[in-house]
């Protein structure tokens, strides 16, 4: 029996399901997602997931984050090998390099410590035990500003709901079967005080013009009830220093923006990914000989998460407005090119969903929609101003997703088969 120390947090958002812990979603009134619904002056196009090729039971899943956190802790502690104890963990125990466990406070202001292994750090977003497991390179391009819509059915049914609004998206999707979540985006570090009433009037001056005719009633009815919440976004490459006795998890190990709801994706396949490396094995007490195998762990997670990062960060910036005209042709080629249909979104959304973790193919839409967007330009004529327009373009979005390729890590995106670790085998005991 292992015995490994946990921390766990949770963030809000979809998660696309396949096989782990299906269970965990039911009895919360968690809705069936089949794919994203855009909208961008006055036109909407819907991009449904290819699942042609899956099971009938393969779907995206929205929820209220905190129940389904609740869900799977109680899965967990139903399992007869499974001890849960709470309690604020206040550091990481360390002997001469290596995790022993963690120190911990109970309800009761008890002061205790826990010994294991292996102990997972997932402390959340806004853990305090990161940094001496990783480099903590955290960028907060935005804030979302969040809303719930009560009693309103969403113009795609089971879709969530994309706005492209000046100066960022705004986003609906279903979290129960009478709510729907509204999360605004709202550049920068400083959003708008709540408190003092700025906030309201932001959304309904600035914001709810833009919202989409059928959504904007419902809308204004949300910010006029109250309960407006902020959230910043954090974005934060996975740059581990592996350490012997932990390992880091979720959202402080690695974060995309939340844009496309991906986190949950990344954050259940890396179990999966682990899961499978500690599967073999029947003695996790060589801290440093299963330290050196578990970094295979950081290549083997990478087709999953890689993908969806570089999309939530390069989707965001393209779908963000921008004063430079070359970067609103990019935008709006983005818009047209989905809206093709067929190949030119099934491709995208596959991506995004995580059903096709290639990154090649991630680069190869993303250009695809560049040269589009190049095409349109050319058209009906290439007049000198349009050319230089073009080639600005092609500079903006090689500027946008080649810095997130370079954080991510070219050699384990495009070619993992070079890294040694991905050869580890489970030690032999």
């Amino acid at each position: 029996m292992f015995k490994l120390s946990a921390i766990s947090s949770g963030f809000y958002f979809s998660c696309n399901f396949d096989v782990l812990s299906t269970d965990c979603v039911e009895q919360i009134d968690s809705q069936r997602v089949f794919g994203y619904a855009l909208f961008k002056d006055g036109k909407s196009t819907r991009l449904s997931y290819p699942l042609e090729k899956f099971h009938s039971e393969i779907s995206g899943r929205s929820f209220h984050n905190g129940r389904f956190i609740q869900r799977m802790r109680e899965k967990a502690a139903s399992l007869p090998n499974v001890q849960l104890e709470q309690g604020t963990v206040a550091s990481l125990l360390e002997d001469e390099g290596t995790i022993r466990g963690v120190q911990y406070k109970t309800k009761s202001a008890e002061d205790l410590k826990a010994y294991a292994p292996l102990t997972i750090v997932c402390d959340g977003c806004f853990s305090n035990l990161r940094r001496s497991l990783c480099n903590p390179k955290v960028d907060v391009p935005s804030c979302f500003v969040g809303l719930v819509l009560e009693n309103f059915q969403l113009p795609f049914a089971n879709h969530g709901h994309v706005v492209l609004a000046d100066p960022s998206p705004i986003l609906f999707y279903p979290i129960s079967s009478t709510e729907i979540r509204c999360l605004v985006d709202v550049p920068g570090q400083k959003v708008p005080s709540v408190s003092n009433g700025e906030m309201e009037k932001y959304l309904k001056t600035v914001v709810a013009p833009q919202v989409p005719i059928e959504l904007r009633d419902a809308f204004i009815s949300a910010i006029e009830r109250g309960n407006i919440r902020t959230m910043p976004n954090r974005s934060m490459p996975a740059a581990p220093h592996p350490t012997p006795g932990a390992l880091l998890m979720g959202d402080a190990f690695n974060m995309r923006h939340p844009l496309t709801g991906g986190g949950m994706t990344v954050a259940l396949s890396d179990i999966v990914v682990l899961r499978n490396l500690l599967r073999p094995l029947h003695d996790l007490n060589d801290s440093s000989t299963l330290c050196k195998y578990l970094e295979s762990f950081y290549t083997l997670r990478k087709p999953v998460a890689s993908t969806i990062n570089t999309l939530a960060g390069a989707l965001y910036k393209v779908f963000s407005a921008s004063p430079d005209k070359a970067r609103n042709e990019m935008r709006q080629a983005c818009f047209d090119y989905l809206s093709l249909g067929g190949v030119f979104s099934d491709g995208p959304v596959s991506l995004l969903s995580g059903l096709n973790p290639r990154p090649l193919s991630l680069v190869c839409h993303f250009f695809a929609v560049a040269i589009y967007g190049i095409g349109r330009l050319m058209l009906p004529f290439p007049s000198p101003g349009r050319i230089w327009i073009g080639a600005r373009l092609i500079s903006s979005a090689s500027g946008i997703i080649f810095p997130i390729i370079k954080a991510e890590g070219v050699r384990q995106m495009f070619f993992p088969a070079t890294v040694p670790a991905y050869y580890r085998a489970p030690p032999i005991k």
